[in-house]
């Protein structure tokens, strides 16, 4: 069980409650897979909490001295200011810092908005941190010496991560090569397949709604003389395997296709892609970041050669992930780093034990829980979307609303801004589209893919629907999101114009000099 600092009980079974001290987040009771006590690392939680105890008190030292938040006392208060107030006590919960200062008197509260951006990010299951701390304090050495048992240790560690995150897709753990990333791995595969096979293939293909470290590597590669296909989508964001076939040459080395896409969430026909790639003697590589842990994956039954995996989308440690590469029939690539020759050659450089075991919890958790967790972000997505649909006109859903993931939910609000509604929506954390690209004051390439008109495009906004996603939040979300939809229309003339069925694309705005 976790220390209480980390937050009250939001079990969503009804009570009675067989686990009344359970202190994980989860939208089912699984009392029985939960890890046993910590009462035996005592002395290692000791120091970790003492140290978030007193990190938490300075930060709630800081803010109230820029006065955030803070409720004034009698006019005795300025001179008492003077006299040094004692250590505050300190509690951290998921909606942010709590402040109560032990002799009374001020009160310092820092709320946190709603996080509904798990696209972009997921936060560390607390299972995941409880296999990662060892490794983080006591268990330090390096995976690579082999000459005493700190590096056997940390090796023994990382192989068993390894193992983990081969399950979750059917592959062996000999065929898993972990990285710093999705972004490292998609350019591993892309770079790394076109350049050994140089000689013989200059070609490659791929779709124009693929992640931005998958398109800038392709036009490195058209750089580098390789020539490269990006296909077009349909309105609902699939591309046509026909499309594919017609796009493939007997000097193809690669077709990339996303497995779920980032920004939309729509699923791609991994199968089917998988199929024809083997039949026409191409390697398919999926960006699976965004599938892994969300919806079944197997490399066998999909005929994928290779797959970039990422581990803090799947509630895993930022700074790791794993590219897929086959061994049988085998996919050789060029790496990109040199070096030590670890990872087989292909990824230089010293793993970090602490990430890999963390991205291998997160896998052997999300192996177990995917079905409760598929229901409950199902019920989530329903229910945001019926609560939004029901009470807003003129909503579009971006994408297919069949095949695609239902956390992810990509909707344009006709007749406002979108960064004018991301403004408003202050208190809940959504984005416009992808965290990569999010700098950007351009409409998503994603949605004019798709054909989406510029203004939709400018309006979307994606929400992130997770495994600590709470009924109250969505229900917090879809009550903050009709509310400000409605005063910004009231405020726009062109939703009034749009009311009177003027087409807005037919004016034409005059413009004085």
């Amino acid at each position: 069980m976790l220390p209480d600092v980390l937050g009250p009980t939001r079990c969503r079974l009804p009570p009675p409650c067989p686990t009344s001290r359970c202190r994980f987040f989860r939208p089912t009771c699984l009392s029985v897979r939960r890890p046993p006590p910590l009462s035996h690392r005592s002395a290692l939680w000791s120091p970790i909490m003492a140290l978030l105890l007193r990190a938490c008190a300075r930060a709630s030292r800081a803010a109230a001295s820029r006065q955030v938040s803070t409720t004034a006392a009698t006019p005795a208060a300025a001179a008492a200011a003077a006299v040094p107030t004692p250590l505050p006590t300190v509690s951290v919960t998921p909606g942010g810092v709590r402040s109560v200062p032990a002799g009374g008197g001020t009160t310092t509260i820092l709320p946190r908005p709603i996080y509904l951006d798990t696209q972009s990010t997921t936060p560390v299951d607390p299972r995941v941190l409880d296999a990662m701390l060892p490794h983080l304090t006591s268990q330090y050495g390096n995976p690579h010496s082999r000459t005493h048992a700190y590096g056997w240790e940390s090796e023994a560690a990382v192989e068993t991560a390894r193992a983990e995150v081969a399950s979750l897709i059917g592959a062996d753990p000999k065929e898993i090569v972990f990285t710093s990333g999705a972004t490292e791995a998609n350019n591993m595969a892309v770079k790394g397949v076109a350049a050994f096979y140089a000689s013989k293939k200059r070609h490659v293909v791929t779709t124009q709604t693929e992640h931005k470290c998958v398109l800038d590597s392709c036009r490195q590669l058209e750089a580098r003389g390789v020539e490269v296909t990006y296909l077009p989508v349909s309105k609902d964001g699939l591309v046509s395997v026909d499309a594919v076939a017609d796009a493939l040459r007997p000097d193809t080395a690669l077709l990339s296709v996303m497995a779920v896409n980032n920004e939309i969430g729509v699923v791609q026909p991994l199968a089917e892609l998988g199929a024809l790639c083997r039949s026409r003697g191409v390697f398919f590589h999926t960006d699976g970041a965004q599938a892994l842990g969300k919806i079944p994956l197997d490399v066998n039954a999909l005929s994928i050669d290779l797959m970039s995996l990422s581990g803090h989308k799947i509630y895993g440690p930022k700074g790791v992930g794993a590219l897929y590469v086959r061994r049988r029939p085998r996919v050789r690539l060029e790496p990109l780093i040199h070096g030590g020759g670890q990872e087989r050659g292909l990824r230089s450089g010293t793993l970090p034990p602490a990430l890999a075991v963390g991205f291998g919890a997160a896998c052997a958790v999300a192996a177990r829980d995917m079905p409760a967790d598929e229901a409950w972000i199902a019920h989530l997505s329903a229910r945001l979307l019926h609560g939004l649909t029901s009470q807003i006109e003129q909503v579009f859903i971006n994408g297919s609303t069949e095949q695609r993931y239902a956390g992810n939910i990509n909707i344009s609000f006709a007749g406002i801004e979108g960064e004018s509604l991301l403004m408003a929506l202050k208190d809940v954390a959504v984005s416009s589209g992808s965290a990569c690209t999010s700098a950007s004051l351009e409409p998503s390439y994603v949605l004019r893919a798709l054909g989406v008109d510029e203004e939709l495009a400018h309006t979307s906004i994606r929400f992130g629907l997770g495994r600590f996603t709470t009924e109250a939040e969505v229900d917090y979300a879809v009550a903050l999101a009709v509310k400000h939809v409605q005063r910004l229309r009231e405020m726009s003339p062109l939703w009034e114009m749009m009311q009177e069925g003027i087409d807005i694309k037919s004016i034409q705005w005059s413009q004085e000099h």
